[in-house]
């Protein structure tokens, strides 16, 4: 009503505006006096609260791409101190006049291999792992720019979600894209030996250089039914996510743009964004936790496991990887 008030009062003086409420409302009116003492006092402490949190959520929507809905901002703000609830948390953000953001749909990008693909399905959709460098996901996706189109190549961590190996180009050759990703992955990680690597049907994950490349590292590949997302779930979210939060959010000139941009949003996946999936942790707190708590000793036994695990697997499948 005080705002009300304020809108209108160099119209009509504050003496007739408070006796037209008065006159056509039932109750909730406010008198000339009282409207001259409310803002005598000013503000009071929970709406210059309010104000802060107001800003505050406004800059954290910003800064992290404008894609937080409310329970992330909840858990954002919680992070750095703030006590606040759910309720109050989405009451102040829609006076910020923010919201979240859904995902986005995926394009398709796969190449069906023109030779047989002998790869057997070590997932089967459990895309779980007990520890990092246990099974990565990668997958294509691309982006249109007034130059053409360009592609992107994504290698992700299961256990942590942290996107260990990216590329981009305007081609999608086997040499130019996917062994960038693969080769930058590779280079992230301490051990490969015994690493499931699960990726689609496409002909570039078939070809011969790229399982060369999985095999010299003790990598072995895994892939799911062919035109079935599902089997590679994990990398869907991961394109979604990368096509929502950034790519859709502008008209893009050429690579060269497009590769600092996401440079800035795979940084800002890894080390800021907070993943419902991890309990709204971060990928690199998730790694550092788990390598804080499993000693050298440990790590050894745990890639020793899953490399005895995995030849269990790749002995009753009795196939031969390309």
């Amino acid at each position: 009503m005080i705002r009300f008030i304020d809108e209108y009062r160099n119209r009509f003086s504050v003496e007739f505006i408070c006796k037209a409420l008065k006159n056509n409302r039932a109750g909730g009116f406010i008198t000339s006096r009282g409207y001259r003492q409310s803002k005598a006092r000013g503000l009071g402490a929970r709406r210059l609260r309010d104000a802060v949190l107001v800003e505050r959520i406004s800059a954290g929507h910003r800064d992290n791409y404008g894609v937080y809905g409310v329970r992330k901002m909840w858990h954002a703000l919680h992070r750095d101190g703030t006590d606040i609830g759910r309720e109050q948390t989405a009451r102040l953000m829609r006076l910020a006049g923010v919201s979240g953001k859904g995902k986005g749909g995926s394009p398709i990008t796969t190449r069906i291999a023109n030779v047989p693909d002998l790869r057997p399905d070590l997932v089967e959709r459990e895309f779980k792992a007990q520890s990092p460098n246990r099974l990565w996901v990668a997958d294509i996706t691309y982006v249109r720019t007034k130059k053409g189109f360009v592609y992107a190549a994504f290698v992700t961590d299961v256990y942590s979600r942290r996107i260990v190996g990216w590329a981009l180009s305007d081609s999608m050759r086997t040499e130019a894209l996917l062994l960038q990703a693969l080769n930058q992955a590779i280079g992230c990680a301490e051990e490969t030996t015994g690493l499931i690597h699960h990726s689609d049907h496409g002909s570039q994950y078939v070809s011969v250089v790229y399982n060369e490349r999985l095999t010299q590292h003790g990598i072995t590949a895994s892939t799911g039914t062919v035109g079935d997302s599902y089997d590679n779930a994990l990398t869907e979210n991961v394109n979604g996510s990368y096509k929502n939060e950034l790519i859709h959010t502008s008209r893009w000139n050429d690579v060269v743009e497009v590769e600092i941009a996401t440079f800035e949003w795979v940084s800002w996946w890894n080390e800021t964004r907070l993943h419902q999936s991890l309990g709204y942790r971060t990928p690199i707190e998730v790694e550092t936790e788990f390598w804080k708590q499993n000693p050298p000793q440990a790590r050894i036994e745990t890639k020793a496991n899953a490399q005895e695990q995995n030849s269990g697997h790749f002995s009753t499948a009795g196939t031969t990887h390309y």
